[in-house]
């Protein structure tokens, strides 16, 4: 970028001794975009911004497969190194105990780190079934 603000600084002769500082600017302004593009995926995680709507429809899919999961409500998803950490809120029905409600979280827990292998941590909020008929 430099070589043509030269370029035409000598070669165009005078009326073009700004173009170099024109060229200058465009490859600035080049640069500043190319940063931002770079850095913006970064920040986002540090954000926990939610990125990552493939994985989290395959979350709330495989959910659904364990026994006595209804549904899946929030699903927060954190990505920490090249692994990612789940927090999941599950429905189950309502008339069934605590101890049968911790076996499924459970069950789910163990079904997701089987299935998904870039999963580091799980953490699951069992919530009552409040649709019931």
């Amino acid at each position: 970028m430099a070589f043509i603000g030269i370029f035409f600084s000598i070669f165009l002769g005078p009326g073009f001794e700004a173009a170099d500082d024109w060229c200058a600017l465009l490859a600035s302004i080049i640069i500043l975009y190319n940063s931002y593009k770079i850095a913006r995926p970064a920040l986002g995680e540090i954000m926990d911004e939610q990125l990552y709507e493939d994985i989290l429809m395959e979350i709330r899919t495989k959910s659904e497969e364990v026994v006595g999961v209804i549904g899946t409500e929030k699903c927060y998803i954190r990505k920490a190194g090249m692994y990612y950490q789940i927090d999941l809120h599950i429905v189950v029905d309502s008339g069934i105990t605590v101890k049968e409600g911790h076996d499924i979280a459970h069950r789910l827990k163990d079904f997701l780190m089987q299935e998904m292998v870039n999963l580091s941590y799980v953490l699951i909020h069992v919530e009552p079934n409040t649709c019931e008929l």
